[in-house]
């Protein structure tokens, strides 16, 4: 959820600044160039090129949580060290000198933590003015790329953390809560952490490049995306809806989440996928599909989908950006007005439960055609090699770009723990010329956070297409229809 929806307790506040104990942590140049992704590459070339333009857009990706009663500050401390220790990619520092974008990584005990008294803030307002300036004062092209700190009060703390998207991705944030939480709960009984091992980012890193240095627009590993592109008419494919924008400009933000199904509706809901041989994420990007239509959008629903590499390698446990963005086309025509039926009726044997199955069929197609052709494409690449030349170097997408992400935090390290931690995930843009949708499912539900442009048309779009979203989805859960 946005930071500025969070209601945490007043306090004491402590930074732990991540800092070297050579040379090589300030960025400067090392003896050995590491390998970075092409997600990377274009991320910090975009900061690089909006420092010289003077175009001050900015972005995080934190994560709070509590810990209950007295804080042990030395354990605290001893969990954050261990927790940079642990993960490279947080000792990394990137450097642009010639060509390609590489990288320095300090050794595990090569960083230590510098403490910061950050005095006391005495309402919960404050703070949240505090942790939105301190969030966003990560930085791509400054190092360190994570920033740390805790609320301290008597009965409680609030161990809160920024990174840049450079070093960490949506499956990151719970990584981090649940290391830094099980090696505090160690420390505070002088006992070692116990935690799974982790894979190297940088080995991950070294593979993509090797795989896919030598592709060109020829490699045949590009013909689903220059048929998605064919048949979209451009390579980023549009929001199909209005938000009031005009080409070419920016617009401050608005971030909102909020809950689209509790709990119960969602495991129907997810009954009903399966009762068709789909799965819930498929249920759920029909119900995105076939609300854009209702809403006045197209027939064939194409957009963006991020995917995650992790099951690439031993990357559960590892902080990184394991993600490759990839083209997801489906059809929508089979829904047709009225097809809802009455609660009770046997969706399955009506036009509305021919439809339903309809659609989830095309979705399952189109989403293991994406991964059969596409997983081996990284998007980067796949954008250079097939976009519009005036689109190469853009610092961010040239228009609002349909884009749909789902992530099931239940699946994530620490799951079980994650309401007892009031563990949160915080993610910001300053500013945008679209609309982004971020779904994802806890114990306690199905949720769609969203950062959109704020103009007035967007504000009631946003809202129109959230209202037909929720009755979609219920309908789906509740009779199996549309």
């Amino acid at each position: 959820m946005p930071v500025g929806d969070v209601e945490i307790e007043p306090g004491s506040i402590l930074e732990w600044r991540m800092a070297a104990t050579t040379s090589g942590g300030s960025g400067e140049p090392g003896q050995q160039r590491e390998s970075t992704t092409y997600n990377q590459v274009k991320h910090f070339a975009a900061a690089q090129s909006a420092r010289i333009a003077n175009d001050t857009i900015s972005t995080y990706v934190a994560g709070t949580f509590e810990i209950p009663g007295a804080v042990d500050r030395s354990a605290l401390e001893s969990a954050l060290l261990h927790f940079v220790r642990r993960h490279e990619v947080l000792r990394c520092t990137f450097q642009q000198l010639a060509g390609d974008l590489s990288c320095d990584v300090l050794e595990p005990d090569d960083v230590k933590l510098e403490a910061v008294d950050r005095g006391r803030v005495d309402s919960r307002t404050e703070l949240r003015e505090f942790l939105g300036e301190f969030f966003q004062s990560v930085d791509t092209l400054s190092w360190p790329l994570i920033l740390m700190g805790a609320v301290l009060r008597e009965e409680s703390t609030t161990v809160f953390f920024a990174c840049d998207h450079i070093v960490t991705d949506g499956l990151s944030t719970p990584i981090a809560i649940n290391d830094i939480a099980t090696a505090y709960a160690a420390f505070a009984r002088d006992r070692r952490p116990e935690l799974p091992e982790t894979g190297s980012y940088l080995a991950y890193s070294r593979e993509q490049r090797r795989r896919n240095e030598s592709m060109d627009v020829e490699d045949g590993r590009l013909d689903h995306w220059k048929a998605f592109v064919a048949r979209s008419g451009t390579f980023f494919p549009r929001f199909p809806l209005d938000l009031g924008v005009e080409p070419g400009r920016m617009y401050p933000t608005v971030n909102e989440t909020g809950m689209l199904l509790a709990s119960g509706e969602v495991e129907a809901l997810e009954a009903r996928c399966r009762a068709v041989e789909g799965r819930l994420f498929m249920g759920l990007l029909a119900a995105v599909g076939v609300s854009l239509r209702k809403e006045g959008g197209p027939e064939v629903y194409r957009g963006f989908m991020p995917v995650s590499e992790r099951d690439r390698g031993p990357y559960a446990h590892t902080m990184g950006w394991f993600v490759n963005t990839m083209p997801i086309e489906f059809s929508v025509a089979e829904v047709a007005e009225g097809t809802e039926v009455a609660e009770g009726t046997e969706g399955t044997e009506t036009q509305g439960g021919r439809a339903f199955t309809k659609v989830l069929d095309n979705v399952r197609f189109a989403a293991t055609e994406m991964r059969r052709n596409t997983t081996d494409v990284p998007f980067v690449k796949a954008w250079h090699l097939l976009a519009p030349a005036e689109h190469a170097d853009l610092r961010h997408w040239p228009y609002a770009v349909n884009f749909f992400s789902y992530l099931d935090f239940r699946k994530s390290p620490g799951s079980q723990h994650h309401a007892a931690r009031k563990a949160t995930t915080h993610v910001w843009a300053s500013r945008s010329n679209g609309i982004s949708f971020w779904f994802h499912r806890n114990d306690a539900g199905l949720y769609v956070n969203s950062i959109s442009v704020d103009t007035p048309q967007a504000r009631h779009t946003r809202s129109a297409l959230r209202r037909t979203l929720t009755r979609t989805l219920e309908s789906m859960a509740r009779s199996g229809t549309f």
